[in-house]
């Protein structure tokens, strides 16, 4: 075959604003096309599971009508952002799935835009129509004024478009029977153009992703671009650069099958399949026959717009409960995550001085929840570590300062939507558009920079009972917006080392509220609490109740405590200060002064405000 197409494969990527029944359908599809019913999804990471959205891509195939199928799962959600830019050209059309009760959100047309960019073809499926509250004709005209703004084709425009039920195991066109979801995947034959390859030239492979498998090591992901390529046959890794960066000999294929890995022989152009042989191989890289070095330009990703620094913990408590806990551990493994991961960017920091220093590594990446998510894996993998507060990526032209300025939508009920108003305005947001839909409910849409959004998310949970639904989308740099008002109360420091007592907590409850409870280990230095006020006060939770020999009429009165606040690392990361840090380790989050000295603490307190008074004078 020569610069044909392949008329047996269609690949498709299934995309959605962070979930709403996404990977359902995916299993849904495995299930209905006879590609296997094990009861295992395919958002299998603890992670995952745990917060309900999908973080990685994942990539399977299903055979229908002697058709192979290639389907791969993306994240919806802007902070994965670089998760859905590298594995869109690997697919030649796209499944949007959008819920019929919610509609089309700002990061549905964040994850349609990078499709349409590709110029793929797409398939509309209104998710969850069978649930109470679902509003399927609105919802299709929103979608159609969506795909309207976004300048398409009047092609494009003539989409399919299903109504479904994933966990229902139903999808149908208005009108037609609902039987079960096999109209999709025909739809995927008829809709969606096989890929155009040549299957005999030269083989070439884009790799988009990698991962590890148990047996056979690292594994390089992509879709064939063109030729074939056999077991045992030698390949070359070249990087964007076009140097070599690998030669070795293929020693597995694999391609995903349901939820089964199946071994092959060889693969041909336009499937998607894993290769092992090649340890030093990643992502951006492109496989090529011994003695080749073409490149397949890779598709280009969005830059981060947060940063952290990472170094070794150094709390009273470091090394007692995890088992990596050196700088060079932990820059090891931040490189490993920033070759798989195009979205992060890893800089780790140099000798200075002539003599070893711990320098901190600095992380950067989309948002407080894909840093947050990177450091969850790590202490679930025994790294201890210490985080700094989060920065915002900023960028100079000539000599102005430019910040991300990002685009925030919140739906909330009438009784909260002044609060939120004054609270965003505080954070330099302003106000662009304020809109009715329904008789409960205003779409409150601003302009506010990333910096900004820093801790706003759960500040807007706690103020309107969990009911705020909150949106954002990056807009566009612009120039810095000046400092912002301080935001968080002050901290309740621990200033001994030891064990809190209930006693102790109780006493300091009246003060604000505590991040502690009876038996939590606390050292000097640690806060464990919020103050009321905006400075930080120094109490003692450790305290245990006098014993004597008169028996009074409280003796025997029960101490009551309310529930501590307990951070995940989403939270805590936009929570800190600019004097605080994050410990972190497998079995706890804690936050902690950066210096641990009281009197010092004080002394640099002092400084910052004679710093300050110079300055506005």
């Amino acid at each position: 075959m020569n610069s044909e197409s392949v008329n047996y494969f269609r690949n498709i990527a299934i995309i959605a604003h962070v979930d709403h029944g996404k990977t359902t359908l995916v299993d849904a599809l495995i299930r209905h096309s006879g590609a296997g019913n094990t009861g295992q999804t395919m958002d299998s990471n603890q992670l995952e599971q745990e917060k309900g959205i999908t973080i990685l891509s994942k990539c399977t195939g299903v055979t229908f009508k002697g058709h192979k199928i290639n389907i791969v799962d993306t994240p919806g959600h802007h902070d994965f952002g670089g998760e859905v830019e590298r594995i869109m050209s690997m697919v030649d059309g796209v499944a949007l799935v959008v819920c019929a009760v919610e509609g089309p959100m700002t990061q549905t047309k964040f994850v349609l835009g990078k499709a349409l960019k590709q110029n793929l073809k797409p398939i509309v499926v209104i998710n969850k129509v069978d649930r109470p509250g679902s509003r399927v004709k609105e919802v299709e005209n929103e979608i159609f004024d969506l795909f309207c703004s976004m300048d398409c084709s009047d092609e494009i425009l003539d989409y399919p478009l299903f109504h479904a039920s994933a966990k229902g195991g139903w999808a149908a066109k208005s009108g037609e029977d609902r039987k079960d979801i096999t109209s999709i995947l025909d739809a995927v034959i008829d809709y969606i153009p096989p890929p155009k390859v040549n299957t005999s030239s030269d083989f070439t492979m884009l790799v988009s992703q990698t991962e590890s498998n148990p047996y056979f090591g690292k594994m390089l992901i992509g879709r064939i671009n063109s030729g074939t390529v056999k077991v045992g046959d030698k390949l070359s890794a070249v990087d964007p650069k076009g140097d070599i960066v690998e030669v070795n000999k293929v020693f597995k294929i694999i391609r995903r099958y349901g939820m089964s890995h199946v071994e092959m022989p060889k693969a041909v152009a336009g499937d998607i399949v894993s290769i092992a042989g090649l340890g030093n191989g990643t992502v951006t890289h492109t496989l090529n026959n011994f003695g080749k070095n073409v490149v397949i330009p890779s598709i280009p990703i969005d830059p981060p717009m947060l940063s952290i620094e990472v170094s070794v913990n150094t709390s009273p408590l470091a090394g007692k409960e995890g088992s990596k806990l050196t700088a060079s551990a932990l820059k090891e493994r931040l490189g490993k995550e920033s070759e798989n991961d195009v979205a992060l960017r890893v800089n780790a920091g140099d000798e200075k001085g002539g003599a070893r220093k711990d320098t901190n590594i600095e992380v950067q990446g989309r948002g407080d929840l894909h840093l947050g998510v990177l450091m969850e894996k790590l202490r679930r993998e025994g790294y201890e570590m210490s985080i700094t507060p989060p920065k915002v990526v900023l960028k100079t032209e000539g000599k102005k300062i430019l910040e991300p300025i990002e685009k925030l939508i919140i739906e909330v009920g009438h009784e909260y939507s002044a609060a939120i108003i004054e609270n965003v305005i505080s954070r330099k947001g302003t106000l662009e558009n304020c809109e009715e839909i329904s008789t409960e409910k205003q779409k409150i849409t601003f302009h506010i920079p990333t910096r900004g959004l820093l801790g706003l998310r759960s500040e807007l949970l706690n103020d309107t009972k969990g009911t705020a639904v909150v949106i954002t989308e990056f807009l566009e740099y612009q120039e810095h917006k000046g400092a912002l008002k301080k935001t968080r109360k002050g901290a309740i420091v621990s200033p001994t080392d030891g064990v809190c007592t209930a006693y102790g907590i109780k006493e300091l409850e009246v003060h604000g509220s505590m991040f502690v409870k009876p038996g939590t280990k606390v050292y000097n230095g640690m806060v464990i609490g919020e103050h009321l006020k905006e400075d930080d006060i120094d109490l003692n939770p450790t305290k245990e109740k006098k014993l004597t020999n008169i028996r009074s009429v409280n003796a025997e009165e029960k101490v009551i405590l309310h529930a501590p606040r307990v951070f995940t690392l989403e939270e805590a990361i936009p929570y800190v200060r600019d004097d605080e840090l994050i410990e972190v380790t497998p079995e706890n989050i804690r936050i902690r002064k950066k210096e641990l000295d009281p009197s010092q603490r004080k002394k640099l307190r002092r400084d910052a405000k004679n710093d300050k008074s110079k300055h506005t004078k």
